[in-house]
């Protein structure tokens, strides 16, 4: 008998959220309403009390968040060539610069030594990106930006829970932005939020999200400058709320499925795996590197293969600066070692919260069979 397909990720609703959901639906307030607010009380809560607003996208929240920051065209933001293609899209978009600066081979973060030779007159802000929920060094981080005067925006797309030094990501710091995407460690369905530094920013992305607009009392409205349209609608958050409940336990079962996929190779394992952290890992996803000069297979065919197993693997993720569009703006080949190198071998074997530990035994058996490990 064939087993249950295994993907490589898969999000937890339960009855009770699912239910909540029909209720907003039943309520006739589908929009940004009291749904939202109480899942930005939430959210606030969750970050140590610092004012959050909820978006449509992470997408957003970083675009948001970097015109907040007084980021704008001619200006260059430090970032990683590591990361889903938003990260760098979102700084073309506003008409500032990407300067890459490359990872570390395990941890897949910026390398902050190689920021701070990256700085010139013209870096507004340096934006990282806590790789599969493993924070980057936030000491060394922002000393070098207090140092030089930059700001920070911080990518947590994948690290929603983790923490640094016992400091929950978002709980201090510049501006920080989450995602709430399916596929991450707490989904509102499509969302994302922006934790910020100060009252006036708060204000800035409050009429960003919603047409640059902001309402001066019943019936009246103004305009002060061409906003987007990103609030999030009350249906999603009022997933995020049952998911916001849930988070702790989930990331607790998302490090534990990763100590057993580091528990079986310990020793002499078949492929290169990530950096592991500490208790403040969030283990977004589990994604090694393939020892493609050793195997004889490409990464299509170990995903084929897998697939025959009936495991799913992604891709996490090419290198920014290898897409035709940056290669059209002049980064080419050869610029960023590293994250080349992830970019052609990484792949990510299954990691969610509903997983049994079977599951994480299956995956390193099937693993272990593909590269040829066992026979």
């Amino acid at each position: 008998m064939s087993q249950e397909r295994l993907p490589f990720t898969r999000p937890n609703i339960d009855e009770a959220t699912i239910e909540g959901v029909a209720e907003v639906l039943r309520s006739g307030w589908l929009a940004s309403g009291p749904m939202v607010k109480a899942f930005e009380r939430k959210l606030s809560e969750f970050v140590g009390g610092r004012p959050v607003r909820a978006v449509t996208s992470a997408t957003e929240a970083l675009e948001i968040a970097l015109l907040a920051a007084g980021v704008g065209p001619g200006d260059e933001v430090i970032t990683s060539p590591m990361s889903f293609c938003a990260t760098a899209n979102v700084i073309l978009r506003i008409g500032a610069r990407p300067v890459f600066v490359d990872v570390n081979l395990d941890t897949r973060n910026l390398s902050l030594d190689e920021t701070a030779f990256a700085i010139t007159d013209r870096t507004r802000a340096i934006l990282p990106v806590h790789f599969a929920g493993l924070p980057v060094n936030l000491d060394q981080l922002y000393g070098l930006a207090t140092r030089h005067d930059l700001r920070v925006i911080e990518d947590a797309a994948h690290a929603i829970g983790s923490s640094f030094q016992g400091r929950r990501i978002g709980s201090c710091g510049d501006l920080v932005c989450f995602s709430f995407h399916p596929n991450k460690n707490l989904t509102s369905g499509e969302g994302g939020a922006i934790v910020v530094s100060s009252e006036d920013e708060l204000r800035y992305v409050e009429r960003a999200r919603f047409h640059g607009m902001e309402r001066d009392g019943p019936g009246e409205m103004d305009v002060y400058f061409p906003g987007m349209k990103a609030n999030m609608s009350d249906i999603c958050a009022r997933i995020g709320l049952g998911q916001l409940e849930r988070l702790d336990e989930f990331n607790a079962r998302r490090r534990e499925l990763a100590s057993r996929y580091f528990k079986h190779w310990e020793h002499d394992a078949p492929l290169r795996l990530p950096a592991r952290g500490d208790q403040g890992h969030s283990w977004h996803m589990f994604a090694p590197l393939l020892p493609l000069e050793d195997a004889e297979l490409t990464r299509a065919e170990f995903i084929r293969r897998m697939d025959e197993f009936g495991i799913g693997v992604g891709v996490h993720y090419p290198a920014i600066h290898r897409f035709s569009a940056y290669q059209a703006l002049g980064w080419r080949a050869g610029m960023y070692p590293n994250a080349e190198r992830i970019g052609r071998e990484t792949v990510t074997l299954p990691l969610f919260p509903a997983m049994r530990d079977a599951d994480v035994d299956r995956v390193v058996g099937a693993v272990n069979h593909v590269l040829g490990v066992i026979a």
